[in-house]
C-alpha cells in the first residue's frame, strides 16, 4: 500500500493499513511529533481500541490523567472510552505507530482536521470537535473555570 504522508500542523501521519486491506480489522499508521509540535485535543472513542508502540524518541502518552513515556519498543494499550492524548515532552523527534481495532478511522478524518488546523491562524475548536464527533471521537476539553 502507497500512502500519503498527511501533514496537521508539525505533525505527520503515513497510514500503513487502512480498512480495506485487513477486513475491516485493524487500522495501522506512523505519526511523527517534533520537539515543541501542537498536539490534538485529549479524546476518548467508545467503539475501537487504540494501541501505541514507540519506534523513536519519546512520546508521553496521557490516558485517563496518568501520564507515561513511550520510548522505542514499549508500548501502551488505550481501550475504548478512556480519555488520552500525547505530547512530545523530550529533547528530540519522536515517532510512533498506532494501531486502532476495529479500523474506524481512516485518512478521512486526519485530512478534515488538517483543513481546520493548517488553514492559519487559532484552529476553529467548535469545527474540530464537528469533525472528531463525525469520526467517533469525543473531545475532552478541560473544564471550564468560572470566575466567582
Amino acid at each position: 500500500m502507497k500512502s500519503e504522508n498527511i501533514r496537521i500542523g508539525h505533525i505527520g501521519i503515513t497510514f500503513l493499513l487502512e480498512a480495506a486491506h485487513t477486513n475491516g480489522s485493524l487500522a495501522m499508521f506512523e505519526f511523527t511529533v517534533p520537539l515543541g509540535a501542537k498536539v490534538p485535543l485529549p479524546h476518548s472513542h467508545e467503539r475501537y481500541d487504540e494501541t501505541i508502540y514507540g519506534l523513536e524518541g519519546v512520546i508521553t502518552l496521557t490516558v485517563n490523567g496518568k501520564a507515561m513515556p513511550i520510548g522505542p519498543g514499549e508500548s501502551h494499550f488505550i481501550p475504548r472510552g478512556a480519555v488520552h492524548g500525547f505530547n512530545n515532552l523530550s529533547q528530540t523527534d519522536a515517532k510512533a505507530l498506532a494501531v486502532v481495532t476495529p479500523a474506524l478511522i481512516g485518512p478521512d478524518f486526519f485530512k478534515e482536521t488538517a483543513a481546520i488546523v493548517n488553514a492559519g491562524g487559532p484552529p476553529d475548536v467548535e469545527k474540530l470537535k464537528a469533525v472528531m464527533a463525525k469520526h467517533g471521537l469525543v473531545a475532552a476539553l478541560p473544564p471550564v473555570a468560572w470566575p466567582r
